[in-house]
C-alpha cells in the first residue's frame, strides 16, 4: 500500500474515536515537545542564532498547542505523556531519540566530524528530515479533520512547518555543497522508523 494511503486510513481510524484521538494528539505533543527540548539543549550557550530560537520557541507552542485541543474531545483526557494516555508509546518515545542516534552516527562516518561540528550537522539534517515528515503527516492529518467536521485543527501547525523547511534547507545549503545528498539519506533512515511508528499505531487500533 502507498505510504499516504496507509497513513490516511490510519488517521481516519483515529479521528472517529474521540479516545484514540486524544491520544494521538497527546503523541503528536510529546514528540513536538520532545523536539523543542532536544534544540535547546542543541543551542549553543552564546552563538545561537534567531533561527534556531524560532524553531525551538514555535516546535514548544505546537506542543502546547496541540495539547490543548485535546480539550475539545474531552475533559481532563491526556494529563501528562505517561504510556497509558499516549498511542504505541514506545515508538513513540524512540521515534525522535533514535534518529538523533542515527543522524549523529552517520555524520561522524560521512562526514569525518566531531565535537560541535557533529551536533550542528545532526541537528540540521534530523530538523530537515522532521519537517518534510511534518509536512506530509500534518496535511494528511488535516485532511481527516476536515472530512470529519472535527473540532480541531493543524492549520497553523502546517504554515509554521512548511517556514521551517524553507529556513532549513537554507542553512544546509550553507552546512554543505552536497547538502541534498545528505538530506535524502537521512530522510531514508528517517522513513524507515516513522514506518515502525505507524505499524506500531496501526496494531494499537487494533487491540
Amino acid at each position: 500500500m502507498e505510504q499516504n494511503e496507509q497513513l490516511s486510513k490510519v488517521i481516519d481510524k483515529i479521528v472517529v474515536s474521540d479516545e484514540m484521538h486524544a491520544k494521538w494528539l497527546n503523541s503528536l505533543s510529546m514528540m513536538e515537545n520532545t523536539g523543542a527540548r532536544k534544540i535547546s539543549k542543541y543551542e549553543h550557550p552564546v552563538h545561537t542564532n534567531i533561527i534556531v530560537l524560532k524553531h525551538a520557541a514555535e516546535e514548544a507552542r505546537h506542543a502546547y498547542y496541540l495539547k490543548k485541543q485535546i480539550g475539545k474531545l474531552a475533559d481532563n483526557a491526556c494529563p501528562d505523556y505517561s504510556y497509558p494516555y499516549l498511542l504505541a508509546p514506545i515508538e513513540s518515545y524512540h521515534y525522535l531519540h533514535q534518529l538523533d542516534v542515527d543522524a549523529c552516527r552517520y555524520v561522524k562516518n560521512k562526514l569525518g566530524l566531531t565535537g560541535r561540528d557533529l551536533k550542528h550537522g545532526a541537528y540540521l539534517l534530523v530538523t530537515y528530515a522532521i519537517e518534510v515528515r511534518a509536512d506530509m503527516l500534518y496535511g494528511i492529518y488535516q485532511e481527516a479533520l476536515t472530512k470529519y467536521s472535527s473540532k480541531v485543527n493543524v492549520k497553523s501547525i502546517i504554515a509554521e512547518e512548511e517556514g521551517h523547511l524553507e529556513e532549513m534547507q537554507k542553512m544546509l545549503e550553507v552546512f554543505h555543497p552536497q547538502w541534498e545528498m545528505l538530506a535524502k539519506d537521512m530522510c531514508e533512515v528517517e522513513n524507515k522508523l516513522f514506518m515502525k511508528w505507524v505499524t506500531a499505531i496501526s496494531k494499537a487500533q487494533q487491540n
